[in-house]
C-alpha cells in the first residue's frame, strides 16, 4: 500500500477519512483554498511521483465550486507525474441532462465526462449513476458501484414485513426491482406524468400496496417534490407504513421543510455520498455509509484485483 495515495477536495473530508480509516491508511496532504477573488488554488504537501492517486470529490452543492476543485486537483497530480489517476465521485453531478430530450438543450453528463478525462483521469468510481448509460459517455474506465447492498442490510435488521418496493417513476424500475428481489418483496410503480421539470401529477398505481409496508426507492431526492407525491399516492392506496431509501440525499431548497410535513413518511434512509452535517440529526432520516464499499472498491483496483463482485 506503499504506492497508494488518498487525496480529497472540500467537497467531503471525512468520507475521504471514512474510507481511509478502512483502508488503513493517511489521508494525503493537500491544500485547497482560495485566492482573494474567489479562484481555486490547490498545491500537493507531499511526493506522489509514481503512485496510485485516488481523488474523493462528490460534486454536490456547491456543484460548481466541487467540480472545479476535483479538475485542479487532477491536474495537478498529473502535473506531478502520479502514475494513475482515480477519480472517487460517489455522486455524480450534471447527470440529470443525460440527453437531447427537447430542442436546444446541452448535454451535461457528456461535457463533465469530457472535462474529467482532459483533465487527466485514467477511471472513474461512482456510486448509482442517474442513468447507467453515463458510463458510455467515458473513454476510460469506469466502476459503476451500487448502494443496494448497504440499503438492504439496514432493511433486513429492522424486521420488515409484507413489504413492497414502490418505483416513483418507469425510470426507476430496474433500481426497484433489484431491492425487490433481495427482500423477496413485491413490486409497484407509480405512473406519473410530469408538467415541468420540478412539478409532477401522479396518475395512478402498477401493483397491489394495500396493507403492505412499502418503500419508496430512488437514486436521488432534490426537491423533494417527487418523492412526497409518491408518499401520498402510496397513502391513498391504503399502505401500513411508508419508508423511503434514496442513495443521495441533495435535499436542496424546500426539501427539509416538505419532509418535516410529509407525516406519513415514517423514515428516509440515505447514504452520505454527499455531506449531511447539518440534518443527519434529523428524527425520521437515518443515513448509512458508503465509505466500506468505495473503500473496498479502492482497494481492489489498487491491487488490480476484480470489482464485478461489489456490482450485485
Amino acid at each position: 500500500m506503499d504506492k497508494l495515495a488518498v487525496f480529497c477536495g472540500n467537497a467531503h473530508p471525512k468520507l475521504a477519512k471514512d474510507i481511509c480509516k478502512y483502508l488503513k491508511a493517511k489521508l494525503s496532504d493537500a491544500t485547497v483554498d482560495r485566492f482573494s477573488e474567489g479562484e481555486i488554488m490547490v498545491k500537493l504537501n507531499e511526493n506522489v511521483r509514481g503512485k496510485d492517486v485516488f481523488v474523493v470529490q462528490p460534486t454536490c452543492p456547491p456543484s460548481n465550486d466541487n467540480l472545479m476543485e476535483l479538475l485542479i486537483l487532477i491536474d495537478a497530480l498529473k502535473r506531478s507525474s502520479s502514475q494513475r489517476i482515480t477519480a472517487v465521485v460517489p455522486y455524480f453531478g450534471y447527470a440529470r441532462q443525460d440527453r437531447k430530450d427537447q430542442p436546444r438543450v446541452p448535454i451535461t453528463a457528456k461535457l463533465v465526462a469530457n472535462l474529467l478525462t482532459t483533465a487527466g483521469a485514467n477511471r472513474i468510481l461512482t456510486i448509482d449513476l442517474h442513468a447507467g448509460q453515463i458510463q458510455g459517455f467515458f473513454d476510460i474506465p469506469v466502476d459503476h458501484l451500487f448502494a443496494v447492498g448497504i440499503f438492504i442490510d439496514y432493511l433486513l435488521k429492522i424486521k420488515l414485513e409484507d413489504i413492497v418496493v414502490v418505483s416513483p417513476d418507469v425510470g426507476g424500475i430496474k433500481m426497484a426491482r433489484a431491492y425487490a428481489k433481495r427482500l423477496s418483496a413485491g413490486l409497484a410503480i407509480i405512473d406519473k406524468r410530469r408538467d415541468s421539470p420540478d412539478k409532477t401529477e401522479v396518475m395512478h398505481i402498477l401493483g397491489e400496496v394495500e396493507g403492505k409496508n412499502a418503500i419508496i426507492v430512488d437514486d436521488l431526492i432534490a426537491t423533494g417534490s417527487s418523492l412526497i407525491e409518491a408518499v401520498e399516492a402510496v397513502k391513498k392506496a391504503k399502505c401500513k407504513s411508508i419508508r423511503a431509501a434514496i442513495t443521495h440525499g441533495v435535499l436542496s431548497g424546500p426539501a427539509i421543510e416538505r419532509l418535516d410535513k410529509c407525516k406519513d413518511l415514517k423514515e428516509l434512509i440515505i447514504s452520505d455520498t454527499i455531506p449531511l452535517e447539518d440534518i443527519k440529526s434529523h428524527p425520521r432520516l437515518k443515513v448509512l455509509s458508503v465509505a466500506d464499499l468505495l473503500g473496498e472498491a479502492i482497494k481492489r483496483i489498487h491491487h488490480e484485483e476484480s470489482v464485478s463482485s461489489l456490482f450485485d
